[in-house]
């Protein structure tokens, strides 16, 4: 189990951590989010060692993390770094032997990892020769091949396509199974919502969110409404507790309120005119909550 206590780090009179807290229990799975310079990073670093917090802690299994734990932590950087010259499996073997594996070990995952990840090549084959994407994955690969217990990813989609993005979704997912405690940061909040059992957000180095997908969405109220009726975009405008109307192409409208009781006044009056194709209410989801929270900083 990993715990950060109220931990906090300044840079001068920059303030990049302030008083953040949050536990990650073995077989869980942490999102961290927030927009650019809100100190996800240094919060990874300061996890991993690489920064002294001013004040606050982070105990992993109950103690402070040292340099002998390191070899159950896998670390992807959001700057990536791979040699270029080296083949996929000197590159491999080489990191993988720095965490305390060897090379009878490792050598024999390699092409299972592979085809896991769908890296097209062979493991012969030199770093320079693959596209950004077999890089990326490749770079994954070397995160994961010693089975750490306490995985930090510093956005991991970055440059994958969806069908890739896929295939590392499931990969998080399996290190859940196996019981490994996952932290990553991503600005894909459906990849975000999908997989994550907690969600903490930063802004400005503070907690402005903490909890699960769901509570986070529900604090909000039910707020969206898809509805598919006889009513005009101007009819349900006028209703007391409607903040904006818009219409989509397939034929439904996109309706946000400021009152979620809104939603029973607009299906009653919809009901009248007989059969409704859609009516859905439900909370924003987390992009939109993103922007919300994002947003009361310039307020």
């Amino acid at each position: 189990m990993l715990e950060a206590t109220c931990l906090v780090k300044t840079f001068g009179n920059l303030t990049a951590v302030d008083k953040v807290s949050f536990t990650i229990p073995d077989g869980t799975i942490l999102g961290l989010i927030g927009q650019n310079g809100a100190g996800k990073t240094t919060t990874f670093r300061l996890i991993l060692g690489f920064l002294r917090p001013d004040s606050g802690a982070v105990l992993w299994n109950g103690s402070p993390v040292q340099e002998n734990m390191y070899n159950q932590i896998g670390y992807l950087p959001e700057e990536r770094g791979l040699y270029p010259k080296e083949t996929i499996e000197q590159q491999i073997l080489y990191f993988a032997r720095l965490r305390g594996r060897s090379k009878a070990d490792i050598t024999p995952k390699i092409n299972e990892w592979m085809e896991a990840f769908k890296v097209t090549g062979k493991k012969t084959d030199k770093v320079k020769t693959l596209s950004k994407g077999n890089q990326q994955k490749v770079q994954l690969i070397i995160t994961l091949i010693h089975e750490p217990k306490l995985v930090i990813l510093d956005e991991p989609f970055s440059g994958l396509d969806p069908l890739n993005a896929g295939l590392l979704k499931k990969s998080i997912m399996d290190l859940k199974q196996k019981g490994a405690c996952v932290i990553y940061s991503s600005h894909n909040m459906e990849n975000v919502e999908q997989i994550c059992d907690r969600i903490i957000m930063l802004r400005r180095g503070k907690t402005v969110l903490y909890g699960t997908a769901r509570d986070i969405r529900h604090s909000f109220g039910r707020t969206k409404l898809f509805l598919e009726s006889s009513l005009t975009k101007e009819e349900i405008a006028e209703t007391r507790g409607v903040q904006s109307v818009t219409a989509h192409k397939d034929g439904f409208l996109e309706i946000t309120l400021t009152d979620p009781d809104a939603g029973k006044r607009i299906f009653e009056r919809a009901a009248r005119n007989g059969y409704i194709p859609m009516f859905n209410q439900q909370p924003p989801g987390l992009e939109e909550i993103f922007k919300i929270k994002a947003e009361e900083e310039h307020e």
